[in-house]
């Protein structure tokens, strides 16, 4: 995959994002529909898959990242948002990375 593409890819990932976190939030009651969601087993089974994505993800952030205050701020965000933070921080990765892949997937470490 070129690196144009993983951009188109990861800009459509937030903008999708933007849209169904948007009406969820208006649409929808987090409170109850998430209660609803845990009383079903695949509900939790959906929740420990999902959260365990967020973690690994995490896990690439922090590695990238070589401020403790950025990665922290990362985290939380990627444990609130989801993959709309996922989408955003790999779009900023690819635009700050200029073209370099190894620059993308090692960050500030790649100079190392």
């Amino acid at each position: 995959m070129n690196m144009k593409t993983a951009k188109i890819i990861a800009a459509l990932g937030v903008l999708a994002m933007t849209a169904v976190l948007i009406y969820g939030f208006t649409a929808g009651n987090f409170a109850a529909d998430g209660g609803e969601l845990l009383r079903n087993p695949w509900g939790v089974v959906s929740m420990v898959d999902l959260y365990t994505g967020f973690i690994l993800f995490s896990g690439w952030i922090v590695y990238r990242e070589k401020s403790v205050v950025r990665s922290v701020i990362w985290v939380i965000f990627m444990m609130v948002l989801g993959f709309f933070t996922a989408s955003l921080y790999t779009l900023i990765a690819l635009i700050s990375s200029q073209g370099n892949w190894q620059k993308f997937w090692m960050g500030q470490r790649a100079n190392e």
